[in-house]
């Protein structure tokens, strides 16, 4: 990449929002992150359609803590296995969303199905997908990676 496409970068990614972690069941993750670690549980997410039931941790405190979600397939025979693989996903933070997606895919960034949506805290969201293809061959290397809208009141 030049210096003029790393100055003409449209967003900045701005810290860790999230790990999401997945397993065949959530209460053994809970007694590691939540009973034994003494992280706090802040909420739960439920969906259908994602196939998830999760637990959102919170570690830290103000705009820098980091979301941690414990997650476990509401049908462990239907997909997206959001146990498989175990390290499901990392949020960055990213100061302007739309803008991103457009400049990673002009830059050949494969981007998951599903576009820019609301997310389980919120925010808007979308994936870059683990693998790149023939049209656009920059993927997240085996790792699924979550763009998250970071809020105007966050900072790097």
């Amino acid at each position: 990449m030049s210096e003029a496409d790393e100055a003409a970068r449209p967003f900045r990614i701005l810290g860790v929002q999230q790990v999401a972690i997945g397993g065949p069941d959530k209460a053994r993750l809970r007694k590691l992150w939540v009973e034994l670690f003494g992280i706090e549980a802040v909420g739960t997410f439920r969906s259908e359609r994602e196939n998830v039931d999760e637990d959102i941790l919170r570690l830290g405190q103000g705009e820098h803590a980091v979301e941690i979600d414990l997650m476990q397939p509401l049908d462990p025979d239907k997909k997206p296995r959001v146990d498989q693989p175990p390290l499901n996903h990392i949020g960055l933070w990213v100061s302007d969303l739309a803008a991103a997606v457009s400049w990673l895919e002009a830059h050949g960034v494969r981007f998951a199905p599903g576009g820019i949506r609301k997310g389980a805290a919120g925010h808007d969201v979308c994936f870059i997908h683990p693998k790149g293809n023939d049209a656009f061959p920059i993927g997240g290397e085996g790792v699924l990676i979550e763009l998250v809208q970071a809020p105007p009141t966050r900072s790097a």
